[in-house]
C-alpha cells in the first residue's frame, strides 16, 4: 500500500510544485484588499477569484490522487479481504483493464461538482455582470452554498464507485449507479466515516508538514512566511521543493487512509446488504461456509 501510494503522491506533488512554480510562485493573495478597506462586489470576487487560482491545481491533484490511489488500493483490499497478499506487479495487471474506465470517473466526478457550482453561482455572477453587484453578490453567496451542498451530496454519492469499478469490474455508469444504490439509505453515515477519515488525514498531514514548513521558511526566508500567509510575494524554488518533499511524505502515509476508507466502506456496505461476508468467507476457503 505504501509503495502505490508514494509513486502516486510523487506524481502528484511534482504536478503540484511545477505548477506553483511556474505560474503562482508569485501570484497575488487576499492581501489585495488590504489596501482597499472598502472593496465592491466585483473587486472582491475578482481578487478571491485570483486567491483560488492558485489553490486550484493542488485541489485537483489531491482528488485525482486520492481517486486513483483509491481504485489501486482497492485490489489490495480485495485480497486482503480474503486473507491473500498481493505483490505491485498483481495490482498493476488487475488494475491495467480497468484504466479507461478509471479515467472516464476522474473526469466524471470532479466535472459533476464543477457543474453544480455553476449552476449556483452562474445568477449571481450574470447579475454582478449586469452591474447589481450588492443583489448578485448576495445572490452569488446563496448559490454557492447551496452549490456546495449539491456538490458535498453527490461527493458521499459517487464515492463508493472506485472500488465498484474495480473490484466487480463495471462499466463506468454501471459502477456509479452501483455506489448510489449502495449508499442509499446510509448517506448519513458514509458522511460520517468518510469525513472522519479526512480529519484523521488531516491531523497526520499536518504533524509531518508543519516541520517542513518550518525548514521551507527558514531556507526561503521571510518571503515564504509571507507567501505561506497569502501575500503577494515571490517565493524561491527551493522552497517550494522542500514543502514539496514534505507533501510526498504526508501523501504517502494519508492516501492509504483515506483509499483505505473507501474500499472497507464498500466491502462493508455489500456485507450489510448483499451478507458479502458469506461469499467471502466461502471464497478464502473456510470451513464451515458456502456449504
Amino acid at each position: 500500500m505504501l509503495g502505490v501510494s508514494f509513486i502516486v503522491a510523487l506524481v502528484t506533488q511534482a504536478v503540484t510544485t511545477a505548477a506553483t512554480g511556474l505560474w503562482f510562485r508569485d501570484a497575488n493573495g487576499l492581501d489585495a484588499l488590504d489596501n482597499d478597506p472598502n472593496p465592491t462586489a466585483r473587486e472582491a470576487l475578482d481578487t478571491l477569484g485570483h486567491a483560488l487560482q492558485g489553490s486550484a491545481v493542488p485541489l485537483a491533484a489531491g482528488v485525482l490522487g486520492t481517486l486513483v490511489t483509491t481504485a489501486l488500493l482497492t485490489v489490495v483490499v480485495g485480497r486482503a479481504v480474503l486473507g491473500r497478499p498481493v505483490s505491485p506487479g498483481e495490482v498493476w495487471r488487475d488494475a491495467r483493464p480497468r484504466l479507461l474506465q478509471l479515467c472516464g470517473l476522474l473526469l466524471l466526478l470532479p466535472a459533476l461538482v464543477a457543474a453544480a457550482f455553476a449552476a449556483g453561482l452562474a445568477p449571481g455572477l450574470l447579475l454582478i455582470a449586469a452591474g447589481a453587484d450588492s443583489e448578485g453578490a448576495a445572490l452569488a453567496l446563496l448559490g454557492g452554498l447551496s452549490a456546495t451542498a449539491a456538490a458535498l451530496w453527490l461527493w458521499i454519492r459517487y464515492s463508493l464507485a472506485a472500488p465498484a469499478l474495480m473490484l466487480e469490474k463495471r462499466g463506468l455508469g454501471a459502477a456509479m449507479r452501483r455506489s448510489a444504490k449502495l449508499v442509499r439509505g446510509a448517506w448519513w453515515r458514509v458522511f460520517g466515516i468518510q469525513l472522519l477519515a479526512l480529519l484523521i488525514a488531516f491531523v497526520v498531514s499536518a504533524v509531518v508538514e508543519i516541520p517542513t514548513s518550518l525548514l521551507g521558511m527558514a531556507v526561503g526566508g521571510d518571503n515564504a512566511m509571507d507567501w505561506l500567509s497569502g501575500e503577494s510575494v515571490s517565493v524561491s524554488w527551493t522552497f517550494l521543493v522542500v514543502i514539496g518533499i514534505g507533501g510526498v511524505i504526508a501523501s504517502t502515509i494519508t492516501l492509504p487512509i483515506s483509499a483505505g476508507v473507501a474500499a472497507l466502506l464498500y466491502v462493508d456496505q455489500r456485507i450489510r446488504r448483499e451478507a458479502l461476508d458469506l461469499e467471502l468467507a466461502s471464497a478464502a476457503e473456510i470451513p464451515g461456509h458456502g456449504k
